[in-house]
């Protein structure tokens, strides 16, 4: 009697032969002509295509003598208006957060009255 593994019961199984000794997974060798070409239209090298114009300026020597001016305001409130909004934002969203937190470990120390 001869054995196998059975992928689908992942257990041995009793089998021919001829199966037994070709384990799953390794096919014998058919032949070793190369596999037709796929895509049989030719290929362009990148020397054939013009360099890339990009669409806008480098603006990152603009951006970083602006943020290394020294006016006094801090790096994370250099553009105006909308890093104050995010700034007041952020800062309201942690100190109601860190209030709630408070208030929930403190109800949560008192024992409840039955």
């Amino acid at each position: 009697m001869y054995y196998k593994f059975s992928g689908f019961t992942q257990n041995l199984v009793g089998a021919w032969a001829s199966h037994a000794y070709s384990p799953q997974g390794l096919k014998p060798v058919v032949s070793t002509e190369a596999p037709p070409i796929i895509f049989a239209t030719p290929t362009k090298l990148t020397s054939d295509y013009p360099p890339y114009d990009y669409a806008g300026k480098n603006k990152v020597p603009e951006l970083q003598k602006f943020f290394q001016k020294s006016d006094g305001v801090p790096i994370h409130l250099k553009r105006g208006l909308p890093d104050q909004m995010l700034y007041r934002t952020t800062m309201a969203l942690t100190v109601g957060g860190t209030i709630y937190c408070l208030i929930a470990l403190y109800m949560a120390s008192q024992p409840r009255n039955k």
